[in-house]
């Protein structure tokens, strides 16, 4: 088997690592990934791309009932970075925080800054590339038709690649100076980054929120929509189906379907969330989407 081939299998094999045993019941604390530096490992050849990274899962399939595959939290070395390939049956989108990378859609890349974040469709293939001296904080979210992960790699690093000055591709900045007051909330600031529009698969939105220091960001259970909230920056408290947990910088955590959640900026600076919302399937995607008007 080719290493390339190894790495591929690695990363979606990683994505299992979060399974609870059968019968187990999890507390809201377990189900919340947790960013820990000390258990992320060395990867190399990352479908066939440059260098080196290092790599932890933070949520697996098992996390949502709906069809969330995987959020894996990474560092990417300097002249690093993930190959060029495709998936056909689910949908990614690399995110860094920090730092710049060169993006990579369908042979086509662009240099963006973060907080930033490049989704890519079904049937499209994406890279990214570290050409810096620095590390680049990176995030990965993966959501499909069904909960099976799915790639074919090109064989191309992007190393060296030609760059265009405006990316010819869909791509988002989580911008504080682009948030706006939300509705009904007046201690929060939000803006919807990414629309249902963008997505084939029921993933259905990524919403940027700040939360003001002692504020709360409250929304009513949908019996059709499931969320992954993470923690961009700050120190929170969230409540799901009526339990607490406490979060911070680097937290996952998964709201199921018909679960209300509730949270609350506990420390002197702002809650800084994303916010992916998935449906359950692509009717529920469609009636939220003729709802909000999008």
């Amino acid at each position: 088997m080719k290493v390339t081939a190894r790495i591929s299998a690695a990363i979606a094999a990683a994505a299992l690592c979060a399974v609870a045993a059968p019968g187990f019941a999890q507390t809201l604390n377990e189900k919340i990934g947790r960013d820990a530096p000390e258990k992320m490992r060395e990867i190399t050849n990352v479908h066939a791309g440059a260098g080196r990274m290092r790599f932890a899962p933070l949520l697996g399939p098992d996390a949502l009932s709906t069809n969330l595959i995987f959020v894996h939290r990474g560092v990417i070395a300097p002249k690093s970075g993930i190959g060029q390939h495709y998936h056909n049956q689910c949908e990614e989108m690399f995110v860094i925080l920090d730092g710049e990378a060169e993006f990579t859609v369908n042979g086509r890349t662009s240099r963006i800054a973060g907080p930033a974040g490049v989704p890519d469709v079904t049937g499209h293939a994406h890279a990214i590339y570290n050409p810096t001296d620095h590390p680049i904080e990176w995030l990965n979210i993966n959501v499909g038709h069904t909960k099976r992960y799915d790639n074919f790699d090109l064989g191309d690093a992007r190393e060296g690649a030609a760059l265009d000055p405006v990316p010819q591709f869909m791509s988002m900045r989580l911008d504080r100076a682009l948030l706006r007051p939300m509705s009904g909330q007046a201690q929060v600031m939000y803006r919807r980054v990414l629309e249902p529009t963008v997505f084939n698969t029921p993933w259905s939105y990524v919403d940027h929120v700040l939360v003001a220091p002692g504020g709360t960001f409250d929304a009513a259970k949908h019996a059709d929509m499931s969320e992954m909230l993470y923690v961009v920056n700050g120190e929170g408290e969230v409540t799901v189906a009526g339990e607490k947990a406490r979060i911070g910088k680097g937290d996952a955590v998964p709201v199921d379907l018909g679960q209300a959640r509730s949270l609350r900026a506990t420390g002197s600076a702002p809650l800084e969330l994303m916010v992916v919302g998935v449906a359950r399937d692509l009717a529920a995607k469609a009636a939220f989407a003729a709802a909000t008007g999008k």
